[in-house]
């Protein structure tokens, strides 16, 4: 039986985080392929990128390979991610939008990888004329989701996000513009009492600053009137522990003080280490990787099942092989009642297609709508009405309700 009273955490980092700038940089490039597709006629289902970003001090490079419009220049690539710098907010000496050197080494995809992905083992057995991709890869996915905040997220991670996301909006057009760096991480550590969450034992913020004459106290002064806020009432109390810029000056921040990778904030980027991860990131992927794609499905099909109060939580895996359409299994865990996990298992496979074509269909992933994942989450946020996080509706419930009744 799991444990009904604990003490879960969970961290967060900004957008202007290095590895976090190299997630935007490689999501931005996503964007322009799928846009410079819709422009000029081509299908944007016939688009591939896999992006990879490495930033460091007045230094981006970003390689990977792509299909897609011929019109996309090293330029186009270069423009996007000063763009994307210039919008987290980096015009310090060692890092800056305007003066850091953008290297593009980007080259076309592997027709090996690709005659795998633009038909599927079995529409090639069949004969099948249609488009039945298959998965870009291998690999496990997981979705999760759970009761507790309107998000279905787990409380550590949820709340960690938002306090950055709201002291990033402060930093850009709030009232501490000129006072606050980019760079930031959080972490909250939640107490859970008869396996709900109640209350707040520890807040970290570590935020650049910046000035070196601003103290750890000056710090906590700036953020802790957000952090309140962004938690529920009656969950800080005197006892709460806080650690505010514990080491004292973070002044030089970003790719300038730490090189950034896409791809290693994977925690950060789902649950917060409160379900499973298969392993594989999201940012600078086409939704033809199953990595991202199938990931985002497993979340939209757990939250839809907890959503329609059939549990408290639930978590779900899917497994798919390269260039072969149909997942190789479905499993779903919503704690131990066995007869119902294997209704699930059967519904989920009734209620979505998922094969790559059907999960890019249904949650509308050949949209340029991923540059706003990269910081913050690609879970527990609002879906817009573009389609970005469509994964996060809750437009199953009442299949999933007839199918497992």
């Amino acid at each position: 039986m799991s444990r009904l009273n604990y003490v879960f955490t969970s961290e967060s980092v900004s957008e202007g985080h290095p590895d976090k700038v190299s997630d935007r940089i490689s999501d931005e490039v996503v964007d322009l392929y799928l846009r410079r597709a819709a422009a000029e006629g081509m299908d944007p289902w016939n688009v591939r990128v896999a992006a990879e970003t490495l930033t460091t001090t007045n230094r981006v490079v970003i390689a990977g390979e792509t299909r897609g419009p011929d019109s996309v220049t090293k330029d186009d690539v270069e423009r996007v991610a000063r763009e994307a710098i210039k919008d987290i907010g980096y015009e310090q000496d060692g890092f800056h939008w305007r003066d850091s050197t953008v290297e593009v080494l980007l080259h076309e995809q592997s027709a090996h990888i690709a005659q795998g992905v633009d038909k599927s083992f079995e529409a090639k057995a069949e004969g099948d004329n249609q488009q039945a991709e298959g998965a870009g890869d291998q690999g496990i996915m997981f979705g999760y989701a759970c009761t507790g905040n309107e998000a279905l997220m787990p409380a550590p991670i949820f709340y960690s996000h938002l306090i950055l996301e709201k002291l990033a909006h402060e930093r850009k057009r709030g009232s501490l513009q000129g006072q606050l760096g980019p760079d930031s991480k959080s972490q909250v550590s939640v107490v859970y009492e008869n396996g709900k969450p109640v209350g707040v034992s520890s807040i970290v913020v570590s935020h650049q600053h910046s000035s070196e004459d601003q103290t750890s106290d000056d710090i906590r002064a700036m953020v802790e009137p957000t952090v309140r806020g962004c938690l529920p009432d009656g969950w800080i109390t005197d006892d709460t522990v806080w650690h505010v810029n514990p080491t004292g000056s973070f002044v030089i921040g970003g790719p300038d003080g730490d090189a950034g990778l896409t791809g290693r904030k994977i925690i950060v980027d789902t649950y917060g280490g409160a379900a499973p991860h298969g392993g594989g990131a999201f940012s600078g992927k086409d939704s033809t990787k199953v990595d991202r794609s199938a990931a985002y499905a497993a979340r939209y099909l757990a939250k839809n099942i907890v959503a329609a109060g059939i549990c408290d939580w639930a978590t779900i895996q899917l497994s798919y092989a390269i260039g072969v359409a149909s997942p190789l299994s479905i499993y779903v865990d919503t704690g131990g009642n066995s007869a119902l996990e294997e209704k699930l298992e059967k519904a989920v496979g009734e209620v979505m297609d998922l094969t790559p074509t059907g999960i890019r269909k249904t949650l509308g992933l050949t949209n340029p709508i991923f540059a706003r994942t990269a910081a913050y989450g690609h879970f527990g946020r609002s879906p817009d009405a573009d389609g970005g996080f469509s994964w996060e509706k809750t437009d199953l419930v009442e299949a999933i309700q007839n199918a497992v009744s």
